[in-house]
């Protein structure tokens, strides 16, 4: 019994330190933008195209990093470590430093932290959990990003008041206070690969080695259209993730619940990725896809056709209940086509999700800023969600067996 209850605490242990990581990473270090955006276009230190490019520096710089991953020949602890202390740097920089050309270094390099770090700890978590016996809490490692964004939501509002330098350099300073929290539960000896490829013994849905030709030609058609529609969901979702404080202010002047929305949605995140962790293997993963982007679609759309404070809240949660749940389903999946040599697929769709977020600020920004609205951007990114939903649904149907009614 106290060896059971031992490795139950150093899963919880380990589970809360990736938590932790995440929520710095990602929700303080990639994210933190979000709420700062509206602070710093108050403040006259850049106009609404400017901070688009710099969303999309960002978030090239987490396609950038996400491709090198697979390259880096370094131990775990190194990696996580390293990128959260850059990350505190980065964030503090942000406003020590002043100048459109500095700040996009910084926020390109945040991008490539935020990436290295959610790979690496990520993967370090999955070893330890499986180590421990205790695979179930990996929804609790991906509630870090949802419990960031909170964090940077509510914060940003309060120290936001200080101006745009004070709330940079304090959200530098939180991320130091957690890092030095959980800086001594990193310790994996000498493991240097990123785990993100999910190194668990191969499901029983894995291609065998000795697969018929049509059988290998079938998993080369799911892998492309895999690569292709979740490159859709980094588009669809990114243009409110990135201005939904700014499209709030907009639909409602003078209101203080603009500020809220932003953290409702990182709420939704938490809740969303503690119960995709629950969802069974053997459900289709392209089905669950095909909802989820759904789901995103309707809370694209919520914030266009009814701007007011429900509508907003609405959408706000149907965006973010989906927002991890759709990179696990998506690694599922392809674990699912390639077995334990995912790594290569999961690489090509995590690089075309990079791509659709670069693309979604930077299409977004200088029209709202010509038009004085985002609402024609807003209606583009439903619109592709509605897309890859239908065609996540048409490709699930395809592969059905004839004759076979069961949803799942």
């Amino acid at each position: 019994m106290t060896g059971f209850q031992s490795d139950r605490r150093s899963a919880w242990r380990a589970a809360f330190a990736c938590m932790v990581t995440l929520a710095v990473a990602m929700g303080l270090g990639r994210f933190a933008f979000t709420p700062m955006l509206p602070v710093m276009l108050h403040e006259g230190k850049l106009d609404l195209q400017a901070g688009g490019l710099l969303a999309s520096l960002n978030y090239l710089g987490y396609f950038v990093g996400a491709v090198t991953c697979a390259s880096l020949r370094v131990r775990a602890a190194t990696m996580v470590r390293g990128g959260l202390i850059a990350t505190a740097a980065l964030l503090v920089g942000m406003g020590l430093l002043h100048g459109f050309s500095v700040w996009g270094v910084l926020r390109t390099a945040a991008g490539v932290m935020s990436a290295w770090v959610f790979v690496f700890a990520s993967g370090w978590g999955a070893r330890r959990l499986a180590e421990t016996n205790a695979p179930m809490l990996g929804g609790v490692i991906f509630t870090g990003p949802g419990v960031g964004i909170v964090a940077t939501g509510l914060l940003g509002g309060l120290v936001g008041r200080w101006g745009s330098d004070a709330a940079w350099i304090g959200f530098g300073i939180v991320a130091l206070v957690l890092i030095a929290l959980i800086w001594r539960v990193f310790d994996d000896g000498a493991v240097t690969a990123p785990a993100v490829t999910g190194r668990t013994a191969p499901t029983a849905s894995a291609v065998p080695a000795a697969a018929s030709a049509a059988a290998a030609s079938a998993v080369r058609g799911d892998a492309g259209w895999l690569i292709a529609l979740y490159g859709i969901a980094g588009f669809g979702y990114i243009i409110t993730a990135t201005f939904l404080p700014v499209i709030a202010r907009q639909a409602l002047p003078g209101s203080s619940w603009p500020d809220l929305f932003w953290p409702l949605f990182g709420l939704a995140v938490i809740v969303g990725a503690l119960i995709g962790a629950r969802a069974p293997t053997h459900w289709d993963n392209r089905l669950l896809m095909a909802i989820a982007y759904a789901l995103q679609a309707v809370g694209v759309v919520l914030s266009v056709v009814w701007p007011t404070i429900v509508g907003f809240a609405f959408g706000s949660l149907l965006l973010g209940l989906p927002f991890t749940v759709i990179t696990l389903f998506a690694v599922r999946e392809a674990r699912r086509l390639r077995g334990n040599a995912a790594a290569g697929l999961i690489g090509y769709a995590t690089a075309s999700y990079g791509v659709g977020q670069i693309l979604g600020p930077l299409f977004a920004a200088p029209l709202a800023q010509r038009t004085g609205s985002f609402g024609v951007p807003l209606l583009v990114a439903a619109a592709a969600l509605g897309c890859g939903s239908a065609m996540f649904a048409w490709v699930w149907s395809k592969s059905r067996p004839s004759g076979r009614v069961a949803a799942f």
